[in-house]
């Protein structure tokens, strides 16, 4: 854990959702193959399922920008149909127990939202599919407001954390997530941003311009503890 900073205690925490609380991949990739069977049972996309990493390194991106990435020779209506399944084969994937959070994530939520600290979500993702996690997970009832890109149809992250910000009356928060749109949604909306390096989806400039960048959840609690006061 880089902590050359000295951080200012915040009022709330603001967390993406993919490769930040949830490790995503074990979601994700069961899902990924039946999606593509599905796609070509139905005449919607030819030829070998994409790569797995492509499909990884796409993560924190709006669904329609995914599916550019992804399916970048699709029509509308494939990327239409593409989005209806995944959110189906992921909803139901959240049944599976190997579907996780990542390690101390639910332990160091439980114990931020008992010091006071107030807890949001901001996700690119389907509303359904943030809160499903959310839901499945026990954590829902840790967070004050659960925002997403599906939900309030947000352009970009820093649109959505600064509508969460005004919703909720936070003036000091901690942005914490995995990719540069969560770097740029923290700092765009002039918040200290924690950037989280032990997913794995994105090289290290990913996270260029963090103020801290932790390498385990449960960091964030020294991190806290350490911080001074307003």
């Amino acid at each position: 854990m880089d902590n050359t900073v000295r951080l200012v205690k915040p009022e709330a925490m603001i967390f993406d959702m993919d490769g930040t609380l949830f490790q995503t991949e074990t979601l994700l990739l069961p899902a990924h193959n039946k999606l593509f069977d599905i796609l070509r049972e139905e005449g919607h996309y030819e030829g070998e399922t994409p790569d797995e990493e492509l499909v990884l390194s796409c993560l924190g991106m709006l669904l329609p920008d995914i599916w550019k990435k992804v399916i970048p020779n699709g029509t509308p209506e494939a990327h239409a149909r593409a989005n209806e399944l995944l959110l189906q084969l992921e909803l139901e994937g959240l049944e599976n127990e190997e579907a996780v959070l990542y390690p101390k994530v639910k332990e160091t939520l439980e114990e931020l939202h008992r010091r006071g600290v107030r807890l949001f979500v901001a996700s690119n993702g389907l509303e359904q599919y943030v809160k499903g996690i959310a839901e499945a997970r026990g954590i829902m009832p840790l967070f004050e407001g659960v925002y997403s890109a599906g939900e309030h149809g947000t352009a970009t992250k820093v649109d959505l954390v600064r509508l969460l910000l005004d919703t909720h009356g936070v003036k000091t928060a901690w942005m914490v997530g995995d990719r540069s749109s969560d770097v740029e949604a923290g700092k765009g909306n002039g918040q200290t941003v924690i950037g989280c390096h032990y997913a794995g989806f994105g090289g290290t400039e990913e996270l260029k311009g963090s103020d801290v960048i932790i390498d385990a959840f449960e960091q964030l609690l020294t991190l806290y503890d350490q911080a001074k006061e307003a």
